[in-house]
């Protein structure tokens, strides 16, 4: 494949994760107004949403196995066409059933571009841990653009449907660009990518696959639980007014654009990716200890903009890709698997800490600690399972690196292990 092809090709990739993470907060968004339009309370418009996550449940197995049977650029059109489907739907329809199965579309399409570009971009070679974590930033960057779209309609006293037909637009475009662009074929291995990996014995690599698979579902976990109860618990339990509490949530989203940006500069140094996760993880662990167990409003902010950094810079795509080293000939059922494992943890989430809530608030926030314990010791288990080495000296070595980017990578290079 050529370098124009694969720039071609990303640039499509990429465009599609710019809409999604538009299409994760439209209805959120415009939660009001379709209420207004629907006729229905806001609790109502609420149980439309959640279909996006009945969608992404109910198809992430199934496309897995589709995107390893009949290739890559099925699923990603698959994707493209079921979100235009879902932006040119709900705006048109008044019926309420129907908006649910617009929005399980929405879940489904979220579901075909897992499948198909994750997969991709490692048989496309070259660093696909940074390529994949870039994906985050292109989503951040929707969820950013969306919000001052629709001020800017509510502003000047526009329909709402124009936020939907827009990002239509821009799918529209982007299916010109896929037309042209060529995928790599399917299950195409580079050595250097897995070499290490395929040479674990069964034991360590059972052992880490576990571990990767539950992670899936703690780094999910600790990023829904934070971001619901925040700045409920700042206000309620810290007595911060309410406008240091939702800016809490804005330090959050700050950092963690700010961590894709740093996670994929320090991939592209060559640092390595289970050494990353170990730091990641037990920096975001000290993070959510601080939020949990602070009463200063300047302790809290910096603890809040760190949890953001580090548990919602790019880890989740990080593990995926590690995940993926060891199995390059089923690529996309392992996307499935793992995505799946993410999907449960919206679903059981809530129903926990709604249930914690009626203790206290506090014990939300307490079991978020735990959930970032667990997904500490889960990368830990991951680490030792695939030969990382000691895991002290790793966390110790790679904070050190962390402070010197500008030094020779962690291992001087590509490490063995990746």
């Amino acid at each position: 494949m050529t370098k124009s092809n694969n720039r071609r090709l990303s640039m499509a990739l990429y465009l599609n994760y710019l809409v999604h993470g538009i299409g994760l907060i439209i209805l959120t968004q415009n939660m009001q107004a379709l209420g207004g339009f629907w006729g229905v309370p806001i609790a109502t418009v609420s149980y439309v949403i959640s279909g996006i996550g009945i969608g992404k449940l109910i198809a992430y197995f199934l496309f897995g196995y589709l995107s390893d049977r009949f290739g890559r650029r099925m699923l990603v059109l698959t994707g493209t066409l079921s979100y235009m489907v879902f932006f040119i739907g709900i705006p048109f329809t008044h019926n309420i059933a129907i908006a649910y199965l617009f929005a399980i579309i929405a879940g489904v399409a979220n579901s075909a571009l897992d499948s198909g570009t994750y997969p991709t971009f490692v048989e496309m070679g070259g660093n696909s841990s940074a390529s994949n974590v870039f994906i985050k930033a292109f989503m951040s960057m929707g969820e950013f653009i969306l919000p001052l779209f629709i001020a800017t309609l509510e502003a000047r006293h526009l329909w709402f449907g124009w936020s939907f037909i827009g990002a239509l637009l821009v799918l529209i475009v982007n299916l010109f660009i896929l037309k042209g662009a060529h995928f790599p074929d399917r299950n195409n291995v580079d050595e250097t990518f897995s070499e290490a990996h395929q040479s674990l014995s069964k034991f360590r690599r059972v052992i880490a696959t576990i571990a990767l698979a539950v992670y899936g579902y703690t780094t999910m976990a600790i990023m829904i639980l934070f971001t619901q109860w925040i700045s409920l618990f700042a206000n309620k339990d810290l007595g911060y007014s309410s406008l240091v509490s939702h800016g809490l949530l804005s330090l959050y989203s700050i950092g963690s654009i700010s961590g894709v940006i740093v996670m994929f500069i320090l991939l592209k140094l060559k640092f390595t990716e289970t050494k990353l996760l170990v730091v990641m993880n037990t920096i975001s662990l000290i993070a959510i200890l601080t939020v949990a167990n602070a009463s200063s409003v300047i302790f809290t902010s910096i603890a809040c903009f760190t949890f953001g950094f580090t548990a919602a810079g790019g880890v989740l795509q990080v593990a995926l890709n590690v995940l993926l080293k060891m199995f390059p000939t089923h690529k996309g059922v392992i996307t499935g698997t793992y995505m799946t494992f993410g999907s449960i943890a919206t679903f059981t989430i809530p129903i926990v800490t709604g249930v914690l809530s009626q203790i206290s608030i506090q014990s939300v926030m307490n079991f978020d600690v735990l959930i970032g314990l667990v997904g500490t010791v889960l990368v830990v288990v991951t680490a030792m399972a695939i030969g990382t080495g000691n895991v002290f000296s790793v966390a110790g070595h790679s904070v050190m690196n962390l402070l010197h980017l500008g030094a020779a990578p962690v291992d001087g290079g590509q490490s063995k292990d990746e």
